[in-house]
């Protein structure tokens, strides 16, 4: 890797790093074209913005010596496929296969050496996963965010293999699979999202990370609820709320574990189970502002009307549904910073309603609406939605209504 592409990892412009050293751009410029060096006394910062040691650092910098060379076959961020997943997965399994067998074999006084080691390793990766986090939630469009958590969780499978313990180091990969399985969720590639939910709920367990674990097992049964799976889904969050009983419950964990349970009994049409769920994850409500931690537990109560909403939709409680969901609408406008993704969801809610009741005014009003903001956010999640508010819609004899269908067939959910 070179020293340009370290910064673009770790998600600088030439012109923030340089502000950060304290240097012009042009001189950060210069650095990656391999024409200067950075002074030995700007490396220490630089190390540490860029994440690595000053060994890494020193190999970045060499790496870099010659001019960059980039053609019109350079990667992009959608060059990424499937397959890259499927290789990451096995080296992880493998890299922590052999820590394991180290850890068994080390004697007491290197085991202690190399655990000091690997919380310091560790330390690194978990802030670049917070921000890798910050990032996904901000990006517009989630496929651009691929090609860095790959590269992060790379460079995770390397530091594992070359580390006899495992506990810091498997709670940074537990952490950054969640992270993988979200991307590969939201592009409709659920069976690559499962296996990284999987090995995310390996690495938590092996870390001895509870609330972590638990998450985990939330993101995995949420891939059943989407496929329909819902039997199957209740028992992976029966696992997951045993788990979260065993963490922190100053954390909203638990109310998560109870808000996708409720869409779990919505969809085998367990009115009274789905209401019980909603009210557990309502008491999130009376946790303090540090009961998440806005990258792998991001439950905060700031979506339980939508999320009421769209269960009353699933049970046919039309009037309870419209209700909640024109009040999450209010709560949180797009002005302030309610993603595209969420409110696409809502919206795309409302218009099913329309179809429930046979308006075709408020299918095409919010369905439109919805389309627009799947089509802005390039959200696999938005188009599913509007994928099965297609399938609703086809008895209305309208012509808008056959026109916004016709569109939504065309939306891809990739």
């Amino acid at each position: 890797m070179s020293l340009g592409k370290r910064r673009k990892t770790v998600g600088y412009s030439q012109e923030k790093l340089a502000a950060e050293l304290g240097v012009d751009r042009t001189t950060v410029g210069r650095w990656e074209r391999g024409e200067t060096e950075p002074q030995p006394e700007q490396r220490p910062k630089l190390a540490e913005l860029l994440l690595v040691d000053l060994a890494t650092l020193d190999a970045l910098i060499k790496g870099s010596t010659a001019p960059l060379k980039v053609s019109a076959g350079s990667p992009s961020y959608d060059d990424h496929c499937p397959g890259d997943d499927d290789m990451i997965r096995r080296e992880f399994l493998r890299a922590i296969a052999v820590a394991g067998a180290l850890a068994a074999l080390s004697d007491e006084e290197a085991e202690a050496i190399a655990a000091d080691a690997e919380r310091e390793d560790a330390a690194g990766f978990l802030r670049m996963n917070d921000h890798l986090w910050q990032v996904y939630q901000l990006a517009r469009s989630k496929r651009s965010v691929q090609a860095v958590v790959s590269d992060q969780l790379g460079a995770l499978n390397n530091t594992l293999a070359a580390r006899p313990t495992l506990g810091p180091l498997c709670m940074a990969a537990g952490d950054l699979f969640q992270l993988a399985g979200e991307l590969a969720f939201d592009g409709n590639r659920h069976t690559d999202a499962a296996a990284s939910y999987a090995l995310a709920a390996t690495a938590s367990k092996e870390a001895g990370a509870f609330d972590l674990w638990a998450c985990a097992l939330v993101r995995h049964a949420y891939v059943e609820v989407a496929s329909g799976q819902y039997p199957e889904a209740v028992g992976l969050l029966s696992v997951a709320e045993r788990v979260a009983k065993r963490g922190d419950s100053a954390l909203s964990t638990r109310q998560w574990v109870a808000a996708v349970q409720a869409e779990a009994h919505a969809g085998l049409g367990h009115l009274t189970e789905c209401e019980r769920a909603l009210d557990a994850a309502e008491e999130v409500l009376h946790l303090g502002d540090q009961a998440h931690n806005g990258g792998w537990l991001r439950f905060d109560g700031s979506r339980l009307a939508e999320e009421r909403g769209a269960r009353y939709v699933q049970l046919g409680a039309l009037d309870k549904a419209e209700d909640a969901l024109n009040t999450a609408l209010k709560q949180a406008p797009l002005a302030r910073g309610q993603s595209f993704r969420r409110r696409g969801v809502v919206l795309a809610d409302l218009a099913a309603i329309g179809a429930k009741r046979r308006d075709p005014e408020q299918v095409v009003a919010y369905g439109t609406e919805a389309l627009r903001l799947a089509r802005q956010s390039s959200s696999g999640y938005v188009a599913r939605r509007l994928k099965g508010l297609q399938a609703e819609i086809g008895a209305l004899a309208d012509s808008r209504v056959a026109a916004l269908g016709a569109e939504i067939a065309a939306l891809s959910t990739t």
